[in-house]
């Protein structure tokens, strides 16, 4: 099977989508939040921890900057200041082919911790 290479990579400023399109011709739009909280960093994915450091409060952040690393990923700079990981086309296709399924474990995983996706929500906890 050929590598995978992106074919077109383009962020739609309204909608806050990065949309990656692939040379099988599969193409995802992937949201800003989305790829915040799948951020390959070792912030984001813990330093060899297997369940990835959740994530919260990033419904309204947006990308900044897309600049390509090498011939192997990109780097993304999001504006709530954070900007490690380098997302590889290996994953960024990973991530928006197996998007519905990972984003209903994240919303799980959101309200199991009693967290929210807004920005400076409180959580009232009955006493």
């Amino acid at each position: 099977m050929a590598a995978l290479l992106p074919t077109k990579i383009h962020y739609h400023k309204q909608s806050k989508e990065l949309e990656v399109g692939f040379n099988n011709g599969e193409v995802y739009r992937l949201s800003a939040e989305y790829l915040r909280i799948h951020s390959p960093s070792a912030e984001v994915r813990g330093h060899g921890q297997q369940i990835p450091i959740l994530q919260y409060g990033k419904k309204a952040v947006g990308i900044l900057n897309v600049e390509g690393a090498g011939n192997y990923a990109l780097k993304i700079s999001f504006d709530d200041g954070h900007d490690t990981g380098l997302y590889s086309w290996d994953y960024l296709f990973n991530i928006g082919k197996n998007q519905e399924e990972l984003w209903q474990i994240y919303l799980q995983r959101l309200d199991e911790a009693g967290k929210s996706r807004e920005n400076n929500v409180i959580q009232l906890h009955q006493i």
